[in-house]
């Protein structure tokens, strides 16, 4: 009998024979369910940008026709014979990593092609090195366990009739054809599935002239060939994920998505590039997971075909971690705690997974949940941790001596399924503002990114902010309930636009002055005679220009600010 990979390419390649024979097999609009959350499982992926420009050390498709004249990109690949070039030493370092799915750059915009593609003859075949690198790593990638997929630029600022060229899609082509572009594309594509298949994941970038229908269009045809495929979101249709770029996407369970991120700073290989360090890396992925999202982490190979070995040494330092504590990682979805200062979670069934990476200066991590939710705690890190029941909810806290430099790991047992746990944040600051309603004079371009809620969250990356022409407003807190409050933290970072301000509260229907200041500048810290009051306000009197605040943090009076 034959197995899954066998039937899928007995009944594709006998499909393949004509590329014109119209497909009657019904498109999924949307992906298999199971193909999905299998995708989504996985949490950690491999991204390998790489290809003849190596040789240059700069960066991949961009710097055709930029850095380097077009003439001389194009033949680079007559000159690229990576010789240490070894799949299966590939597909071990993403074994090492503790990876789940790998995706490689088969054509990037610069239309270089790393397989034996029949539709031009500018690909790797016809090059000094002259092996089919997609076929070895496909290969090499089944072996060890880990999930292949294929990166295929959507745009192609090489091939004649694609509208667009280089630099950077920059150039319209006086005569173009992109339906017979959409057709080259579709025969490539069919070409990956057919012969590489069945892929875990198409990832295609950059669309350009593709539109929504065209994109759409795309998403069906390869749904035809391969219905269990999964399929980002950069065809020029929405596909079945989201790709934040370069950053950590927001935390978001109902839309899946994926970060794509660099190990170093670029995509391609680039001699002595700065690399991010371990921390880095690895607080990354939890930030991520803990947002509900996967990660693909970017190297770029070296012209010699080797991974750059401080790369590799780094991704390995990644595995041992994550190998340790990798059962909050696959397999789980992001929260119940929304990701902040203090670190990241994740849950799986009856479990809770902490990685906490900031601890309150002033006391213990408070999670806004009932003691009678969690029936069992450990540090999965080393050492004991002490739970205790607050007013605000549970207060975690574990000694200082047994703190992981990264992040100190907590497994929780709860009475229920975790994942039923509504999301809430965590506040380290132990601000009375935190979370609380918040309104205010006015807010830039009325955008829900600078809402004055953006003051009160905790997070140091958010904020509230005006219009370039407002030069006072106002920031108001209501508590909820009367507190007594006797200090404050108002961050302005370093834009020192205020120049004159007070901190207001409620009296008698009347505002009056529990603090006035001048400038603000990063993190201003005042102290005042302890008030009693259920709404505070900041009231901004001159500004140079529109005021703009990260946090406002609100003390009580037994709280030092």
């Amino acid at each position: 009998m034959l197995n899954r990979n066998q039937l899928f390419r007995s009944v594709c390649l006998l499909s393949s024979i004509c590329f014109c024979v119209p497909w009657t097999v019904q498109a999924a609009s949307q992906p298999d369910p199971a193909a999905m959350r299998q995708w989504q499982d996985r949490r950690f992926g491999l991204f390998i940008h790489w290809g003849p420009v190596s040789l240059t050390g700069k960066e991949i498709g961009w710097a055709r026709g930029q850095e380097i004249p077009i003439e001389e990109y194009d033949q680079l690949y007559k000159k690229f014979n990576p010789t240490r070039f070894d799949a299966d030493q590939w597909a071990q370092v993403a074994s090492d990593t503790g990876v789940k799915y790998v995706v490689l750059t088969t054509k990037h915009h610069d239309g270089f092609c790393l397989w034996d593609t029949r539709q031009t003859d500018y690909n790797i075949m016809n090059a000094s090195f002259g092996r089919d690198v997609v076929k070895e790593l496909a290969a090499a990638c089944r072996k060890k366990g880990i999930a292949f997929g294929t990166y295929y630029s959507t745009c192609d600022w090489h091939h004649p009739d694609f509208p667009l060229t280089s630099p950077g899609g920059s150039v319209r082509r006086e005569t173009h054809n992109l339906n017979r572009y959409t057709d080259y594309l579709k025969a490539q594509v069919k070409e990956l599935l057919v012969n590489y298949g069945p892929l875990s994941v198409l990832w295609f970038d950059v669309p350009q002239e593709f539109d929504t229908a065209r994109g759409q269009a795309l998403i069906d045809f390869v749904r035809a060939v391969q219905p269990d495929i999964i399929i980002n979101n950069r065809t020029g249709a929405e596909g079945d994920y989201s790709t934040p770029e370069q950053r950590i996407g927001g935390f978001d369970r109902q839309r899946p998505w994926e970060t794509c991120m660099t190990l170093c700073r670029q995509w391609a290989w680039k001699p002595e590039d700065a690399m991010k360090p371990l921390k880095e890396c690895i607080r990354t992925l939890l930030y991520t997971v803990g947002g509900d999202g996967n990660l693909l982490f970017n190297v770029g190979p070296m012209p010699d075909g080797r991974i750059e070995p401080r790369q590799v040494e780094r991704l390995q330092e990644m595995g041992r971690w994550v190998k340790r504590y990798g059962d909050g990682i696959y397999g789980t979805r992001g929260g119940p705690f929304l990701p902040g200062p203090w670190g990241a979670s994740t849950c799986r069934d009856d479990k809770i997974y902490l990685y906490v990476m900031n601890w309150p200066e002033n006391g213990s991590l408070r999670l806004p949940v009932p003691m009678k939710d969690i029936t069992g705690a450990k540090v999965l890190s080393g050492g004991s941790v002490d739970i205790r029941q607050t007013d605000e909810g549970v207060a975690i806290n574990v000694p200082e001596k047994n703190r992981d430099e990264i992040a100190t790991v907590i497994e929780l047992t709860v009475a229920a399924k975790a994942f039923e746990i509504r999301p809430c944040s965590i506040c380290i600051s132990q601000s009375a503002a935190f979370g609380k309603n918040a309104t205010a004079s006015d807010v830039y371009r009325n955008s829900d990114e600078y809402t004055p809620a953006r003051a009160l969250d905790d997070d140091p990356d958010t904020r509230w902010a005006t219009n370039a022409s407002v030069t006072s407003a106002w920031l108001q807190i209501d508590l909820g309930s009367e507190k007594t409050i006797g200090g404050a933290m108002i961050d302005e970072h370093d834009w020192n636009r205020i120049k004159k301000f007070e901190l207001q509260y409620m009296d008698d229907l009347k505002w009056k002055t529990a603090y006035a200041g001048t400038a603000v500048g990063s993190q201003r810290r005042i102290t005042f005679q302890p008030v009693r009051a259920q709404l505070f306000r900041l009231s901004i009197l001159d500004s140079s220009d529109g005021p703009t605040i990260w946090e406002v943090h609100l003390f009580e009076e037994n709280h030092k600010p």
